[in-house]
């Protein structure tokens, strides 16, 4: 790897001429109060207090010459200090009464005793005017603070808002690596393009080729997206800025536009170099859009981003990465070519990408001999990266408490169980309630048991997991890109069993199947107005925008259609789950005595596994179109010979 030349720092702002920053103010504004209350006080305490008998008796000796009388209070000075100390004070003050004040006239004049009269001061009108000024001054220099504050080389306490808060990782720092990411080859053979180029740029630039200035990485949360954007910068070598979009927003205006300058000053001056913008919708999205119109600072933030990117020259040598879950709400002047030219997928992993991210998260973690990297891969399907490193420590987690010396299979059962139904409830069925939960979760099992299409069953329990008092886990035995329509209809039968077998053994409903309707709704709309499944619509597509206004979209939902097609589509939504609840009643019916010892089984000992299903109720039906019994069997038999003792 060729050595990279060292970043030059960028010069720093003199400090001669800068203002005092707002604590050093209010520090020197109550050392004034101080010192002028220390004068005051001194002022009032230098003269001696005199009883108005001595006061007399010095004035009758010819010891006064002159007095001052303010209100009830009379000052002067003695000729000579009373009692013939040298050192004690000549100024004296006497404190008058109303009665005294009437006879002091005649006493003073007779003995020559020059006087003066003042008006009464008790240093109120001083004290008033410190009370005004004090909040006067603090509000004008956090005035002149908070103008300084929007410069980006301003001074004062708030001068750090427009710094940019962006971590920064060198060479130095131990980074991840392209090895540390497991799975998603694909998305890292696109990046290796950009860690190619930080190396060698001028590799690119012989045949007039250009870098793409950004790179977009859109995935679900947990697939990795972060990750993959350290990698590139482990690869390349090159210091690494990350910042969250959430820190460009303060509730001052113009401070994000000011840390997205800082920031990019920053990258130009230690490029090459990797900018990473995690989280980028939440200074991304659509400009001008939403409930109430747009958002002033974070469209001034936005604008400064594009600003930049559109600034950077061909020799400057800085990629900026930025990574999303909601690509959808993204203003479209941020995804044009120029600014974030490449859109990069990371969605979640498959089986193989499963299998060697367990890998890389039991590296360091002591497995037993019953454990099987594939089975588990297998059996979590739709789980991100983030959730297998989750799972993977808390099956760790189980088995230190039981003091295991390594995490066997049951340890990362359980863990799967926690992660997928979620941890048990403190809650315990018994009665009535515990015998209809049985038969609902019976009835789901039951269905995917029966029906082709539907993922084959895993697990049933009716010990209260998350916010269900019963789960019946399914696990594809696949990665499916795809559905077609009979299997989606079976989706809805097995979906609809449970709330079917409490009716047909209750006689009615419960309130327990309230997700069931939910989920069961969602995919019979979705087929009638999303994927044309419907002879009486046709082939239409009747989607409506169901964004959430504060998202960046439009405020109304959007309807392309009229009421008496929206009309057809809840009929036909009505028609499909009707449809649906029939046939499960029947399918429950006919097979009515393996329901009852499903659910009997299951009352008894609170959940069953598929293998304890086999034995009460006999082999699963065939799981895709075309496949027969005996393949079924056959194929069960070959799983069930590979599945750890």
């Amino acid at each position: 790897m060729d050595t990279m030349p060292t970043p030059k720092r960028p010069p720093q702002p003199p400090t001669a001429g800068r203002p005092l920053s707002m604590p050093v103010v209010i520090m020197l504004i109550l050392a004034g109060l101080a010192i002028v209350t220390m004068l005051a006080r001194e002022q009032a305490t230098g003269a001696a207090t005199v009883s108005y008998d001595e006061f007399v008796r010095q004035v009758e000796s010819g010891n006064v010459a002159a007095v001052t009388i303010s209100g009830n209070t009379l000052r002067g000075e003695f000729k000579v200090p009373p009692g013939g100390d040298a050192a004690a004070p000549k100024a004296f003050a006497v404190e008058l009464s109303e009665y005294l004040a009437k006879n002091l006239d005649a006493l003073l004049l007779q003995h020559g005793v020059k006087t003066t009269v003042r008006q009464p001061t008790d240093g109120t009108g001083f004290l008033l005017g410190l009370y005004l000024l004090v909040p006067l001054l603090l509000m004008a220099g956090f005035w002149m603070t908070l103008r300084r504050a929007r410069d980006p080389l301003g001074g004062g306490f708030l001068g750090g808002f427009s710094k940019s808060p962006a971590k920064r990782y060198t060479t130095s720092d131990k980074l991840v690596t392209f090895a540390d990411v497991a799975g998603l080859e694909q998305v890292k053979q696109d990046l290796q393009e950009i860690v190619e180029f930080l190396k060698d740029p001028k590799k690119f630039e012989r045949l007039g080729g250009r870098v793409p200035k950004g790179v977009l990485l859109m995935g679900p949360p947990g697939t990795g997206k972060t990750l993959l954007a350290r990698a590139v910068a482990g690869e390349a070598g090159v210091p690494f800025f990350s910042i969250s979009g959430s820190e460009f927003i303060q509730m001052f205006v113009g401070v994000g536009a000011s840390r997205v300058r800082d920031l990019f000053k920053t990258a130009k001056d230690a490029s090459p170099a990797i900018l990473f913008i995690d989280e980028i919708d939440a200074v991304g999205r659509v400009r001008g859009a939403g409930l109430g119109g747009g958002h002033d600072e974070r469209e001034q933030t936005l604008n400064q981003i594009l600003s930049e990117m559109d600034g950077f020259s061909p020799s400057e040598s800085v990629i900026v990465l930025a990574a999303t879950n909601r690509p959808d709400v993204l203003d479209p002047a941020l995804l044009r070519p120029g600014r974030f030219d490449r859109h990069v997928t990371v969605d979640r992993p498959n089986q193989k990408a499963r299998r060697a991210l367990f890998e890389v998260h039991t590296k360091h973690v002591p497995l037993a001999a019953d454990v099987d990297l594939d089975r588990l891969a297998g059996a979590t399907v739709g789980l991100t990266g983030a959730d297998i490193r989750n799972l993977v420590n808390e099956a760790a987690l189980w088995a230190t408490r039981h003091d295991k010396t390594a995490v066997d299979s049951s340890d990362f059962d359980y863990a799967r169980d926690k992660v997928l139904m979620g941890p048990k409830r403190e809650e315990v069925l018994t009665g009535r309630e515990k015998k209809m939960t049985a038969y609902h979760e019976a009835g789901h099992a039951l269905g995917a048991w029966l029906l082709p299409g539907v993922d084959k069953l895993h697990k049933v329990t009716i010990i209260p997991r998350g916010r269900a008092l019963g789960v019946t886990q399914l696990v594809p035995e696949e990665d499916r890109m795809n559905i077609g329509e009979s299997d989606l209809l079976n989706r809805l039968v097995f979906i609809l069993a449970g709330r079917a077998a409490e009716r047909l053994v209750f006689g009615e409903y419960s309130a327990g199947a309230e997700n069931d309707l939910v989920q069961a709704t969602r995919i019979a709309r979705k087929m009638v107005a999303h994927w044309g499944m419907s002879d009486k619509l046709g082939p239409v597509a009747c989607a409506t925008s169901n964004e959430h206004p504060f998202l960046g979209r439009d405020v109304y939902e959007q309807r392309e259609f009229s009421d008496r097609t929206a009309q057809i589509i809840d009929e036909e939504v009505f028609r499909l789950l009707n449809e649906a609840a029939d046939r499960a009643t029947k399918l429950l019916t006919d097979n009515r005595d393996k329901l009852d010892r499903l659910a009997d089984e299951l009352e008894k000992q609170e959940m069953l596994d598929d293998t304890e299903v086999v034995a009460i109720i006999g082999p699963a039906a065939p799981r895709r179109a075309g496949e027969t019994a005996a393949d079924a069997t056959a194929s069960q038999a070959a799983r069930d010979a590979t599945r750890p003792e």
